[in-house]
């Protein structure tokens, strides 16, 4: 059985729903061509209209002066109809029009409505119940460092409690075990003897939880975990050793004891009354995924959007982090990310900025020009469909492959991951099967997207229950103590290793194209190249529990992750795969030790 999900897609009736709902009135889905306007290039903003309406026209109300299109200043520009299909969902026809804005100098931030006059006469129909969409124009490059990124994902209650302490006894794994952020610092060298050269940290604000992810203040550390200059410290240790660090930062809601919603809730005249959405004052409110306990941001209301954005422009300036993996990002609008970019990388210009964006791929593509990217769930549910559940063959992996790579644009961040902290465990979901986990990481680090390691992954930890119990998802039993001395699986971290310097050393693995050389559907068995003009690495996968023979043309002979040289007969590799076991072949190499510090961050890159 697979596991327990979350978000808004969940389930075959939430997904059947959602289509129907983007079926009716006027809808954008922050359609607009090119996706990621430069300077000189017009845009054309893409929408459609249901059954259940009647049109008359269609009008883009737009502005390009920071303002809101709702002003006296906006222009506006009437889309052309483009198109009339049939809908079998809606049983009733979609028709598809187009507007075009004019090309914007750099740094333009162009806000805009799409508002429809019904053929029945009424008032104006608004897309998307009234929401302002919006683009930003810039030349940026993409990020170098962060095509090159090997993630390590730290929870930080969980990795380790420095100072000498030990983890206290919890009764639970939603009680605090006592991880600090000097405990990071002290096992920097672990982090760089591994080979990562990226740590994103769990939210480290106050919080009355153990996770984090509820902050009553957006400025300050929380004292169990230590203070703003232990913080500085670790990124400075950080930087040192050649390891950038991203913090967790949540956006779209705070603790309902953060001081804003205890007075916006307590007094009708309070100043933070508006920076939440208020269904039936004071007890019925917006909150993530209906938790009282998370109350939402109203991030329309100038006064929180601005006090947000503050926050994550404070850290960056004040303690030289180096960008943000952002939780829930489809909570906010894409506006909202427009205006938060633009100040993050005004603050820092190599800021990383990617988002938690649990959705379709349409949905993930869309944040092209408002983020760097997005965690890709989808390669997620690929990996964990073929190498833990068993649920997917290797034609199916290939299959998906192919499409996801075409699909998105390659400077778009997919960081990649196997496990994290809302999930069971990659370990657990095997029943502690090594082998599968390894061929799952051989792949994960041979694709595009960069890595992320989800702590212990790589010596072995693993958890006691799974996280379905009596109906319910228990996301903390995969929250468990970060293993360390003889508790590890030490040959699972040399492989873990191996892996990331073979990654680091061999470009063509994150940027060279992926060629498709055999795909066995029956036998399990999966073999791809990536090169990139100077470099040609193969990657073979045995993805069943029997042993099986791959024969490859024109394949280097030589296994750099075990130093195995296969035969070689006819111009043919013949490869030996034990069951769930892989191979990647290159040219016989030098030793591969790399820490991370061979290569500094620079102290500060603002």
């Amino acid at each position: 059985m697979e596991e327990f999900s979350f978000g808004t897609l969940a389930t075959d009736e939430l997904r059947l729903a959602q289509l129907k709902s983007q079926r009716r009135g006027v809808v954008h889905l922050n359609r607009i061509e090119p996706r990621d306007p430069q300077p000189g290039q017009s845009i054309a903003v893409i929408a459609h209209t249901g059954s259940d309406v009647s049109i008359a026209s269609l009008t883009c109300r737009y502005t390009t002066d920071n303002s809101h299109p709702s002003g006296g200043q906006a222009f506006e520009t009437l889309f052309e109809q483009t198109g009339i299909e049939w809908d079998t969902l809606t049983w009733g026809y979609l028709t598809s029009w187009r507007a075009w804005i004019p090309s914007q100098p750099a740094g333009s931030v162009v806000r805009y409505q799409i508002i429809a006059v019904s053929t029945g006469g009424g008032g104006p129909i608004l897309a998307e119940g009234g929401a302002t969409f919006s683009f930003l124009v810039d030349d940026d490059p993409p990020l170098a460092w962060a095509r090159e990124a090997v993630i390590y994902q730290i929870f930080l209650d969980r990795f380790h409690p420095g100072n000498g302490n030990s983890w206290r006894p919890a009764r639970s794994p939603a009680e605090f075990y006592g991880g600090t952020l000097c405990g990071v610092t002290e096992k920097m060298d672990y982090l760089a003897d591994l080979g990562v050269n990226c740590l994103w940290l769990s939210p480290c604000f106050p919080s009355p939880s153990h996770h984090g992810y509820d902050a009553t203040d957006l400025f300050t550390i929380e004292p169990r975990l230590g203070t703003i200059d232990d913080l500085k410290t670790l990124v400075a240790e950080a930087h040192r050793h050649g390891i950038r660090v991203l913090l967790d930062f949540v956006a779209n809601h705070v603790s309902n004891h953060h001081p804003a919603f205890q007075s916006a809730r307590s007094d009708p005249k309070s100043p933070y009354r508006e920076w939440f959405i208020w269904k039936k004052w004071p007890d019925e409110y917006d909150s993530f995924f209906g938790v009282k306990e998370l109350p939402e941001i109203n991030l329309a209301y100038p006064a929180a959007r601005q006090h947000v954005i503050e926050a994550a422009v404070f850290w960056v300036s004040e303690c030289d982090v180096d960008g943000y993996r952002l939780d829930y990002a489809y909570g906010p609008e894409h506006d909202f990310w427009i205006d938060f970019r633009k100040a993050v990388r005004a603050a820092k210009p190599d800021s990383w900025l990617f988002g938690e964006v649990v959705e379709t791929a349409e949905l993930q593509r869309s944040f092209e020009g408002r983020l760097d990217g997005t965690l890709d769930f989808l390669l997620l549910q690929a990996l964990r469909g073929a190498f833990a559940f068993g649920s997917w063959d290797v034609a199916r992996l290939d299959a998906f492959l192919t499409a996801h790579e075409a699909y998105f644009p390659e400077n778009f961040s997919r960081p990649s991951f196997l496990d994290n902290h809302d999930m069971n465990r990659f370990l657990w979901v095997t029943g502690a099967n090594t082998a599968r986990l390894r061929l799952a990481a051989l792949c994960q680090f041979t694709l595009a997207g960069p890595p992320i390691i989800y702590y212990g992954t790589e010596v072995g930890l693993s958890q006691e229950r799974d996280i379905r119990q009596n109906g319910l998802g228990i996301l903390e039993e995969s929250r468990l103590p970060m293993l360390w001395g003889q508790a590890q699986d030490r040959e699972l971290l040399s492989y873990y290793r191996k892996l990331i310097q073979l990654r680091r050393m061999g470009p063509a693995l994150w940027r060279g194209r992926r060629l498709v050389l055999h795909v066995n559907a029956e036998a399990g068995t999966y073999a791809y190249a990536r090169e990139d003009g100077s470099e040609r690495l193969v990657v073979a996968l045995n993805n069943n529990a029997e042993a099986h023979t791959v024969a490859l043309k024109h394949a280097p002979a030589t296994d750099l992750l075990t130093g195995v040289t296969y035969p070689v007969r006819g111009g043919e590799t013949i490869i030996s795969l034990e069951p769930w076991g892989c191979a990647l072949l290159g040219e016989k190499r030098g030793p591969t030790v790399i820490r991370a510090e061979s290569g500094k961050v620079p102290a500060s890159s603002s």
